[in-house]
């Protein structure tokens, strides 16, 4: 059969992941395997069949492939994206997909090795050994009692979407950010321009709830499927809260239903053979899953002629025109399950016309084929869940219907929207008895019905929230915070407001969250008062934000404590750059401006703005409205540490992008989660670099090496018997910008580079004085980059959620959402992001056709379409 006709695989087991190349995700490994295979293939032979041939059977195991998945094809250019395959289901999508699309005839995959001997001391490929020991018995008690309203408990939570990102070096990585490539040469990054106001990756966007063809809401029916946690009961959440196991993409976890989507017979061939009179299902859903399946295999049009509580009954739409095909299935009231009471088939019509749509392949059957993609990966995109399901049924729905059935799969899996609403109570209280000294502060808003107020219930408003090993590690961090919003994609519209600190090593760090409305002035003190009055009450701090005017509002509130000297703000200079090129366009004109930003001394600053002004005086007019100190890093005093932007937090937002598509409280619940698995891996790697000795972090190392490697060409001059005082002549520029000779202080740790004092460690000017005094440079460095302070950071751990039901009871009115929040019902879902110069095209690129990528024309009007290979919708 051609069905089982072999063919290669290239298997990666080097390298890594690159993202946004020309042709979507590209994997950088030069010498891949070659593994044939055959569609029946399992995954434990795929395993295998990897180690084999590497010679690595007994050391190493696959913690799971990456799938290089094709997503869509415009003549001859093929876009992919990236699919986790972990189990045999997963497989299957590989197996589809190269049937779907001919012109990818050779798959790639990305195989994960790890060792076999985890840290527990076992060998199962899917051991979440590591992921579960998130607590420390350490933990200092802190007291609570000041707490406005609530605290949490949380069961730890790791969304699966996140625990893959934080050791695989695949996608985004948590770490090093905002770092100059030559930070290390007393030059400006000339290039600096280009990263810093580079593309920025589009957000997937999928809010929540849009009516189907039916008017069916998106998760208002089959909750005895529902699998997502409640506020009640002991059960703890399923293991894909903490953790990413990919063995959580096989049916089974849903019980009560079985792995199919159909009628099967005893090879698995879904939805092909024929309904038996005495087949039984669970239920009705199961039932009417079957049916639709089975008519979606066979291509064939059903009608519904009867359907309630107690009996359900389909015809052929040519019913009495040839065909006879029927069925009538029945409740069976003393066994609660539903049996085929009469069955005519197989049809025996055949289908009058050709389209890439089904009526039967509706929301509920593409929820019940994506829910283990989900279940894997929340941040899954809907082009990637739209080309499994026309690669599993044969019939390409829309965006919509595939949307929708997302949404359901995660209501399944996650929780009810509405629900979790409610749970956040219990989840604050809880969360307070695991961790005492949790700050969460929930606010709400009255319900009122016919200009009364309704006592039993409560609109959810804000909600604020932290731990303490939160607060304990900004103590040892650099003494800046950089704060961001990111909407969310939910059901309910929203904003988490984010605060970001960053340790000695260049790792980002979240320290404080809040839910709100939006991002206005309100919103902003109320997440910024609470941030100061219980994480960064340090003196001096700085704030790394966008120019948004409820920043600012709430900044410069009296009460607020952000005021100078207690604290200063920086602009982030992306966001000047893009409000520039509103007034003024061109490239140049912003990469001259983000440089002269960049420059870390007055005279380069003068270099690039005299550039500046020779190219439009009216631009350096518009800059100088701007107080020098807000965006530029030669007047910051060195409080920026060298941090220019906010991509922090941006790196955070897509680390986080995958719980912005999930309930609230699971959003939240998350957090907890996913920040226990992060202090377990980063407390994990700075102890095993204290244990070896070391002083610094891995980042301080590679800035000193990098200096001293341009030290040894330097002529130094003593100027003080203290040996403090010095010049220093370069022999070669070491860039563009080159003062030639420079003055350099030991004793005032200055150097007329700016790099010194900027980046509080020596440059390569002062490392020449150093070695030219025989002084140890390690006592100009600061204190935040020794790896005693890193350790610090990560010291006290989380602890091991105690049981919902032993969480203390909640009394109080029910919290609902707002229903103005709600997203619009009907049509995609409009875009969240708001859309800056940043996000335009290039002008000068010819526009071309989505489809034929041909210019002159565009995809609606594309000569194509009335190709013989079109097909038209029902």
């Amino acid at each position: 059969m051609a069905s089982e006709e072999s063919f290669g695989v290239l298997v990666h087991h080097r390298g890594s992941i690159k993202r946004k190349t020309r042709s979507g995700v590209k994997f950088t490994d030069k010498d891949p395997l070659c593994i044939v295979v055959k569609p029946t293939t399992s995954y434990d032979d795929l395993v295998r069949s990897v180690l084999m041939k590497l010679g690595l059977e007994g050391a190493k195991r696959v913690k799971k492939f990456f799938y290089r998945i094709p997503i869509t094809v415009l003549q001859d250019t093929v876009k992919y994206d990236c699919f986790t395959i972990g189990s045999d289901e997963d497989l299957q999508v590989m197996f589809l997909c190269r049937r779907q699309f001919p012109e990818v005839r050779t798959p790639e995959l990305l195989a994960k090795l790890v060792d076999v001997v985890s840290s527990s001391g076992g060998s199962n490929r899917n051991a979440t050994t590591e992921a579960a020991a998130a607590g420390s018995s350490s933990r200092p008690a802190v007291a609570s009692s000041s707490v406005p309203v609530y605290e949490p408990a949380v069961e730890a939570v790791a969304s699966p979407s996140f625990a893959v990102d934080l050791n695989d070096g695949v996608g985004d990585v948590v770490g090093s950010v905002d770092i100059l490539p030559n930070a290390l040469q007393g030059v400006p990054p000339v290039g600096v321009g280009d990263g810093v106001l580079g593309d920025v990756e589009e957000d997937d966007v999928e809010p929540d709830m849009i009516e189907d063809d039916s008017g069916d809401e998106v998760g208002a029916t089959e909750a005895a499927l529902v699998v997502g946690g409640s506020s009640s009961g002991t059960q703890q959440y399923p293991p894909h809260f903490s953790s990413l196991d990919l063995d959580a993409m096989r049916q089974e976890g849903v019980s009560g239903h079985s792995v199919g989507f159909g009628a099967r017979d005893a090879e698995g061939t879904a939805g092909l053979t024929e309904f038996q009179v005495g087949q039984q299902f669970q239920d009705k859903d199961e039932a009417l899953l079957s049916v639709k399946t089975y008519s979606i295999r066979r291509g064939v049009q059903y009608k519904v002629v009867e359907s309630d509580h107690r009996r359900y009954v389909g015809k052929c739409s040519e019913f009495g025109n040839g065909c006879t095909w029927l069925i009538r299935l029945s409740l069976r009231k003393r066994k609660g399950i539903w049996e085929v009471k009469r069955y005519n088939g197989p049809h025996t019509c055949l289908a009058t016309s050709i389209s890439s749509d089904h009526r039967s392949l509706d929301y509920h059957v593409i929820s019940a084929f994506v829910m283990p993609m989900v279940r894997a990966d929340a941040s899954v995109s809907i082009k990637v869940l739209l080309n499994a399901t026309a690669a599993h049924f044969g019939f390409r729905p829309t965006y919509r219907r595939v949307w929708m059935a997302k949404q359901k799969a995660i209501a399944l899996v996650y929780g009810d929207w509405d629900e979790s609403y409610n749970e956040l109570p219990r989840w604050v209280l809880g969360v307070q008895m695991t961790m005492p000294g949790t700050v969460a502060i929930l606010r709400t808003s009255p319900v009122r019905v016919s200009g009364q107020v309704d006592e039993s219930q409560a609109f959810f408003h804000r909600l604020f929230w932290t731990f303490p090993p939160l607060i304990q590690a900004f103590r040892h961090c650099k003494p800046l915070v950089s704060i961001d919003g990111t909407h969310l994609y939910g059901k309910y519209g929203g904003t988490l407001l984010i605060a970001i600190a960053q340790d000695g090593n260049s790792n980002i760090l979240p320290v404080a969250f809040a839910l709100v409305e939006g991002e206005n002035a309100e919103s902003w003190s109320f997440f910024l008062s609470h941030l100061r009055q219980h994480v960064t009450p340090q003196p001096g701090l700085l704030v790394i934000s966008d120019r948004h005017n409820g920043i600012k509002a709430a900044l410069e509130a009296p009460d607020g404590g952000w005021l100078p000297p207690s604290a200063y703000r920086a602009f982030c200079i992306r966001h000047v750059a893009a409000n520039f090129a509103l007034t003024f366009k061109g490239k140049d004109a912003r990469r001259l401006l983000v440089n002269a930003a960049y420059a870390k001394t007055e005279v380069e600053f003068d270099y690039w703005f005299d550039i500046l002004r020779s190219e439009d005086p009216a631009m350096c007019e518009w800059a100088n409205r701007i107080d020098y100190s807000l965006w530029t890093q030669h007047r910051d005093d060195g409080r920026r540490f060298g941090h220019m932007t906010t991509n922090i937090s941006e790196c955070v937002n897509s680390i986080l992008k995958g719980v912005r598509n999930l309930p609230v409280c699971s959003l939240v619940k998350a957090t907890y989660g996913r920040l226990a698995e992060l202090f377990v891996r980063k407390g994990r790697e700075a102890e095993a670099q204290m244990g070896t000795g070391q002083q610094f972090s891995q980042y301080l190392v590679k800035c000193i090496e990098a200096n001293l490697k341009n030290s040894r060409c330097f002529t130094v001059t003593l100027y003080d018997r203290d040996n403090s005082e010095f010049t220093v002549a370069e022999t070669t520029p070491t860039g563009s910008f080159s003062l030639g000779t420079y003055r350099v202080s030991l004793a005032s740790r200055t150097c007329d580079c700016g790099y010194f004092q900027a980046l509080h460690f020596p440059c390569q000017h002062a490392l020449a004085c150093c070695a030219y005094s025989r002084v140890t440079w390690s006592s100009y460095v600061h204190s935040v980059y020794q790896i005693s302070s890193v350790f610090r950071v990560y010291q006290m751990g989380f602890t091991p959620p105690i049981p919902e039901g032993f969480w203390p009871p909640y009394n109080g009115p029910t919290v609902i959402p707002d229903p103005a929040k709600r997203r619009a019902r009907e049509g995609r879902p409009r875009s969240t992001r708001i859309r800056t110069n940043m996000d335009e095209a290039d002008p000068n690129r010819p526009k071309r056709c989505g489809l034929c990528r041909q210019p002159g024309h565009t995809r609606r009007s594309c000569p194509q379409l009335g190709g013989p290979s079109h097909t038209g919708g029902q």
